[in-house]
């Protein structure tokens, strides 16, 4: 079913908008904006691009998706959890190919979008999620190592085990004052007390004091400006998309790995939204807006971005009520590139590291207890997904991860169908249905079918025909049977037709509203007959009361 609405949040918000909250909407804004500056360039270069195109993707994609979005507080921008996806893109198909995947992946978040597939995105296991989250942390954490000590490689390669490779082959050629600048940074973030942090940001202050003494005591470590020269100040240039047609198939995986994250990281942050708010975001509508943001900000130099975790609590913590203060915060940057670019060639390489490094801590759930406590179908998927994630491609862990989730739902859901027979000692189920004292007569055999019956456990119906091979009319009772796929009815009709072959009759009875329009809509209904299809036991067991008097048990 397509979406043909658009509606995006912003409008439902600005009704009865007042003073009160806009002073409220530019505090949280301009809170929002100090913490994402240090993070969209750090997203940037751990990325393998320019710092700029991290603050040019906050500033864009920050404004558009806080226009267009679906949820009132989120906030979007770079993050961490593209970062390794981002740096293997760029590694092997470089950046004007990245630009284009983030273009493609915008216009399949928007597809998304129209057909009504936010709900789907939500149905996404928890471990599945959890695994992959934690292998990013891991993967974060691994290629900041270069910056954080200082060691003299040009560039980190991609791919867990080339890193662990190179960092055991250059480990020992650390730098001790970027060591020095990049632990102390990291220490202050983890130590900043919290109560402070509403206030003054502990990345924005990390940034702000290892820019100062870096520049004031000229201490010999790598900055913005020794390695990229800086960051231009002025406007993002309009920059056409360098298309290569030999290449876009190739680029057609990434680009929809960029899209799935995106999708599963907007809704999850617009979820945690809702749950510190009481608000309801449209889960549609916010993808439309996250795939308009991507496919206009690889125009400008831009890199994928979607709703941002820390930037939207933090937006909530400080009183943010309406997307305008996602706009403020996307302004300020712009402020900030127009004014203070110069500025930032002095901030060190390595207190971004810093940061990073911090992030990544942050963002993996490290409580083993909490995994112990999982069923352990659950537990192998996280183990699994985090393993793949790592050693290999987020792609194939998603891909193996909800494999194996259905697979684990699907044996779970036929363990959980059954057939059982119901006999004399069910005398309050006979009661319920105001035929106290009545038993299954003679010559009838009832059962009740509970659960899922779908391809995974259609062949439990067959239990009637085992159970009751001299019954000459069997009663299935559907009351409590939650689904019934194609299969399912396949497996219905094959019962009904191998009775009928032993001139026997199969009374279905109790079906749901669902499962009747399953059954009418199949022509199962009407091959079984009118009477063969009753609403409840009572009139059911009357029915194979008149086929037994009547002799004519085939009907």
């Amino acid at each position: 079913m397509l979406n043909l609405s658009f509606r995006p949040r912003l409008i439902d918000a600005l009704k009865g908008y007042h003073r009160e909250g806009f002073r409220h909407d530019v505090l949280a804004g301009l809170t929002v904006g100090i913490v994402a500056l240090p993070l969209a360039m750090a997203f940037a270069m751990a990325s393998g691009v320019t710092p700029q195109a991290g603050i040019f993707t906050a500033v864009i994609a920050g404004f558009l998706a806080s226009l267009l979005g679906g949820t009132k507080f989120s906030v979007t921008g770079p993050t961490g959890a593209f970062i390794v996806v981002i740096y293997g893109i760029v590694a092997k198909y470089g950046v004007a190919n990245l630009l284009i995947c983030t273009f493609m992946a915008g216009m399949m978040l928007v597809l998304m979008g129209v057909m009504r597939l936010g709900q789907v995105i939500k149905f996404f296991p928890m471990p599945l999620i959890t695994g992959f989250t934690n292998g990013i942390a891991v993967l974060i954490f691994l290629t900041q190592l270069k910056d954080f000590f200082g060691l003299p490689v040009a560039q980190m390669p991609a791919g867990f085990f080339a890193i662990v490779a190179t960092l055991r082959a250059r480990l020992a050629e650390f730098d001790g004052m970027t060591l020095a600048v990049s632990g102390a940074s990291l220490a202050l973030i983890l130590l900043w007390p919290k109560r402070l942090n509403k206030l003054l940001p502990s990345p924005f202050v990390a940034l702000l004091l290892a820019t100062v003494t870096v520049a004031l005591f000229h201490l010999p470590v790598a900055t913005i400006g020794s390695k990229f020269g800086g960051i231009p100040q002025g406007l993002p240039a309009f920059t056409g998309l360098a298309l290569d047609w030999a290449t876009l198939s190739e680029l057609m995986t990434p680009a929809f790995t960029i899209a799935l994250l995106g999708a599963i990281e907007s809704l999850l942050c617009a979820v945690v939204a809702d749950s510190l708010t009481g608000d309801k975001h449209d889960a549609n509508q916010e993808l439309i807006a996250q795939g308009i943001a991507n496919m206009v900000v690889p125009f400008f130099g831009g890199i994928p971005a979607t709703g941002a975790l820390a930037r939207t609590a933090t937006n909530i913590s400080n009183g943010g009520r309406t997307p305008v203060a996602g706009m403020v915060h996307a302004a300020l940057l712009l402020l900030v590139i127009l004014v203070a670019a110069p500025l930032a060639s002095y901030i060190p390489l390595a207190v971004l590291a810093a940061i990073l490094v911090a992030v990544a801590l942050k963002m993996g759930d490290w409580d083993i207890r909490k995994a112990a406590q999982f069923p352990r179908h659950d537990t192998a998927v996280l183990v699994v997904t985090f393993l793949l994630t790592v050693a290999f491609d987020l792609t194939i862990a998603v891909e193996i991860g909800l494999l194996m989730s259905a697979v684990f739902f699907i044996q779970s859901m036929a363990r959980n169908t059954s057939v059982q027979r119901l006999r004399p000692e069910h005398a309050q189920l006979f009661e319920r249905h105001s035929i106290a004292g009545k038993v299954v007569p003679p010559g009838c055999a009832a059962f009740r079918v509970e659960g899922a019956l779908f391809f995974g456990a259609a062949d439990t119906v067959e239990r009637a025909l085992h159970d009751a091979p001299d019954a000459r009319v069997i009663i299935l009772q559907l009351h409590r049977l939650v689904l019934l796929d194609t299969t399912g009815l396949l497996a219905l009709s094959a019962l009904r037709q191998r009775l009928a072959e032993e001139r026997r009759t199969l009374i279905l009875c109790g079906a749901g509203a669902e499962v009747m329009g399953l059954l009418v809509g199949s022509r199962l209904a009407a091959e079984m007959g009118e009477r063969n299809i009753q609403p409840d036991l009572a009139t059911a067991l009357m029915r194979a009361e008149e086929l037994l008097t009547s002799g004519v048990v085939w009907a």
